[in-house]
This record gives C-alpha cells, structure tokens and sequence, in this order.
C-alpha cells in the first residue's frame, strides 16, 4: 500500500443524485471511467458522458425489480482487492475482474420514508442491500480505495484530487472510510429501530442509535469539556430543527435549556391562550398564558425576575414586536418560537448576542419516542414522557372540591410540573407560575423553596402579600407524608394536584381535611431526574 493512489476507475450508483451529473464530468474530465447502475448510469449518459453499467461488467442483467444488480464477485472483487498482494492480482487477471478505485454510493431514502410515516411494504423496498455491502467493502480496502457516501464530499474528493495530481492520499480515504461506515451504522440503526416499532418489541436485544453531525461546540457544560451536536433524522419542530437567525452560535447549555423550554410551552394550545416560558439551567423559572404573548410572558417573569436574567424564553405563537420589545429590556441568551414577525427581528436585530430560533410549529407532546441516558458500561433507553391528565382523569378525594379555575390552575401546575427537575413543587395562579421548587433532595425543601420565592418577588414588585396567597400547587410524585403538603398551606395554596399512591395517603387526605385544602389524585407521576 502506498499513501498516495491514483483514480482510474469509478463505480457510481445513487439515489440522491444531487451534484451526480458535475461529478461525474469532473471525473470523465481526469481521464476516470466510470461504471453506473440504472437511473443513475441513465443520467450521466443523458449528460453525454460515457458511462458503462455494471450489467456489462458483471455479465448478468439488473433483476428482481433491481433487487440485484451489484451483488457479485466482478463488483465485490474490485472492491476488495488487495492492489500489492500477488495472489489477489493473479486472481482478478484470472477472473477478469477489474479494480474499482473509487466508490460513490448514497442510500435507498430509508429515513426519509421513516419521517413521511411510509407503510411497512414501502419500508421494505426502501431497505438497501446493495448499497451498504458495497460501502463496507469498499471502506475495507481503503488503503486502495476510497469511499463517499455524502453528497457534501464530493468538493472534497475533486480537491483531494487536483492537489493530488488525480491520486487520493491514505488519510482522505481513511477519514471517507470513517464516514462510510457511520453512515452504514446509522442506516442499519434506522432499519432495526423502525422494525422494533413495528412489530412491538419495547425492548430488542440490541438497540442502536445514530446521529448525524449539526455542530461541533465551543465545548460542553463547561470550558474543559469537548463536544458536538448531532441531529437524528426525525423533523420534530425544535432546537434542532429551527432556524437561526441572529446572535452567536448556540453552546451546548444553550441547546440543552432551549430545549426544555420549547418541550414545555409546547404543552399549552396556542389556540387556546398565548404561553410563555422562561427556562434557566433547564428548569422554569416563570411559566405563563394570558390573552397575548406580552401579557404572558410579563407575567412569567414576574414569577422569578432574578432567575429570568441570562434565561431562555420559550413562545408557542409568532414573536410579534410588543413582546420583542419587553424582552429585550435584560439580557436574555436564546429566544426560541414558532415564527416571528419582521418588525420582532429588526427588534432583535439591535441585540447581537441574543439568538432568535424560529421552528414551523410547535411539537407535539403526545408523539412517542425515546430517551437516552449513558451510564458506566451502558445506557438507559425509556419513552419519552408523553403521560397527559385532562380534567376528566382528576380525582377529588378532599371533603372540598376544587372550582372551576382551580382546576384550570391545577391543570397548568401540573403541566408545568412535568418539565421541573425533581423533587418538583409549582405554585400558580391565575394561569402563571408564582413559585418554583426544583430538583431538592426533600419535597418539603422545594415547597420552601418556591414559598421563600414567591416572598421576595412579591417584595421586588412591590406586591402586599406573595402570590402564592390563594395558589394552586402540584407536586410532580406524591406527598410520602403530610409534612410538604402543610408547607404549600402555610405558603397560602388553596388547592393541590398530586399523583397519590402513598402509603400514608390517607394521612395526607386527612391533613388536607383539616386545613380546607381542596386535593385531587391523577394516578400519574412525573419524575424528572
């Protein structure tokens, strides 16, 4: 093996054929032959370049609607030859098999008929075979033979070639045999992803998972800490979907908070109300709706105007420019909706530091997916938590029963409380968030928390009494003694919304009873951890 290797011959076999026609006469220009297969051979010779099919080489027909076509010792020979071993030579000349120098190759459009939600049949078809043993052979021999599988490479194979003198060196074929088989991983990990779905199977034996790279970071939580982006092929509206459109690049907390806070104001129907929240180390530190997206996001920051400094802000409408206007008053890192108006962005626009996302809508909180969390020697895969309560699945097991605004604001606690850290307490009312208690070790501490909180807003606004005066409160597990429950009372809360199933329940209804508090059970936790 030599570092540098001349190309004399290419197989090239798409079905993205982006860029394929400028590709293949930048290479029949270099004096490289070129072999092709069905559509993609069809277009480089409508383009008037020669181009011989793999038919020919092979000596059999493309067959089985195109099923097979590459699978054969002619194709695979000339991959896999080893060009400095004599035995290998002897049998290519024996056999009339021929080097391939180079492969080009993208795959059946799998993940694109995933997203699209195409039926189990079509899945099928769109399952490449050919494709991916070519890659991996190809990749294999890469000390003679180089490798691009993305559409993106093939600038770099044409400068690789032209600084060259029409050779590849050894590090450029290695670095396209890393890609090759990342791409043939993430395309195996699509294929047995999607078939576990599909026949039910919760937890296959081995699982998988790809990603494709977005962005290499600054670094990760802190400055000593390498890290990356990587998007996985879903078309979920979000931080990995949205555009950006001012400010620096996003830091991987930034992507981290900016996702927790489109997750949670995505709980909230923008049909029905405007929502704002505002999200700070992936916790809410203010969570509101009101009639517009300002009178929202006024009163989600009221709820914590400290913690709101340097925070992410999170709208399920349209940035429009009266709420542009309010946040631009402090410095805030991300601002992230579903569309913003042209006078919002020229708002913005004065802010260079602060970043404007905007996605195609809002995503939907009930679509199943997964979690993933590494551990030493492994990592833990669970469905993401899609778990909703509507008002018909409360139970009241107090002597008083809650209105019916309580219950609209027990409602809005217990979405909010979903996406706090645990152990999670949420005062609310009138439709925002007045007191945030996330991830203490006591659920009695974060009742504190939030209480001790509310006080100090209520002294910064210049408020009599703190909001959480009449509150409703959620506690995202249940209460495992009275104790919690009478600081949220001692707070001022009126009402609770509680999964229940302690084993001192009965206890807890009890204290509940005798402080008039009105309670009622969901049946559903929400940890977060």
């Amino acid at each position: 093996m030599t570092d540098l290797y001349p190309l004399r011959r290419a197989l090239l076999s798409v079905s993205d054929k982006t860029g394929l026609l400028e590709l293949g006469k930048a290479l029949a220009d270099r004096g490289v032959e070129l072999l092709s297969t069905g559509g993609s051979a069809k277009a480089l010779r409508d383009a008037g370049l020669t181009v011989r099919d793999v038919s020919d080489v092979t000596g059999f027909p493309e067959m089985m609607d195109g099923r097979v076509k590459t699978l054969h010792p002619k194709v695979h020979g000339g991959l896999l030859a080893l060009r400095d071993n004599d035995a290998h030579v002897a049998a290519m000349e024996e056999h009339e098999i021929g080097g391939i120098d180079l492969l080009v190759v993208n795959l059946y459009p799998f993940e694109a008929a995933l997203a699209r939600g195409a039926e189990y049949d079509e899945m099928i078809e769109n399952i490449d075979i050919g494709g991916p043993a070519m890659i991996r052979a190809a990749a294999k021999n890469h000390g003679f033979v180089t490798t691009i599988v993305d559409v993106e490479d093939y600038d770099a194979l044409l400068a690789e070639l032209d600084a060259n003198d029409g050779q590849t060196s050894f590090a450029f074929r290695q670095r396209q045999a890393q890609i090759a088989y990342a791409r043939t991983g993430a395309y195996d990990a699509a294929v047995s992803n999607w078939m576990a779905d599909a026949i039910g199977e919760a937890a296959p034996r081995r699982r998988s998972f790809a990603g494709q790279i977005k962005q290499t970071l600054r670094y990760g939580e802190n400055p000593h800490q390498s890290a990356a982006f990587y998007t996985d092929g879903t078309n979920r509206p979000g931080v990995a979907t949205a555009v950006q459109h001012q400010g620096k690049e996003l830091s991987y907390n930034n992507i981290n908070d900016t996702d927790a806070a489109f997750e949670l104001v995505a709980e909230f129907d923008p049909a029905a109300s405007a929502a704002v929240a505002i999200i700070k180390h992936a916790n809410p530190c203010g969570v509101a709706k009101g009639a517009t997206l300002l009178e929202a996001y006024q009163k989600a920051f009221d709820c914590d105007r400290t913690s709101a400094f340097g925070g992410i802000v999170a709208l399920n409408q349209p940035l429009d420019a009266d709420t542009a206007k309010a946040i631009v008053e402090i410095f805030t890192e991300v601002v992230i909706a579903p569309g913003a108006s042209d006078e919002a962005k020229e708002i913005f626009a004065a802010k260079k530091n602060l970043r404007l996302l905007t996605t195609d809508g809002l995503p939907n909180v009930l679509d199943k997916s997964n979690t993933v969390r590494q551990v030493a020697g492994g990592f833990l895969v669970q469905d993401k938590d899609a778990g909703f309560i509507g008002m018909d699945d409360l139970k009241v097991v107090t002597k008083k029963a809650p209105t019916q605004e309580q219950m609209e604001d027990l409602l809005f606690a217990w979405k909010v409380g979903k996406h706090v850290k645990s152990n999670a307490i949420v005062y609310v009312k009138d439709g925002a968030t007045v007191g945030v208690g996330a991830g203490q070790m006591s659920r009695v501490d974060s009742a504190l928390i939030a209480a001790k909180k509310a006080e100090r807003m209520a002294e910064t606004i210049g408020l009599e009494q703190p909001l959480t005066i009449g509150s409703a409160v959620a506690s995202d597990a249940f209460f495992p003694f009275p104790d919690g429950l009478m600081e949220a009372a001692a707070a001022g809360a009126t009402c609770v919304i509680q999964p229940g199933g302690s084993m001192r329940d009965n206890e807890v209804i009890a204290a509940a009873d005798e402080a008039g508090l009105a309670m009622v059970f969901t049946g559903m936790r929400h940890f977060r951890h």
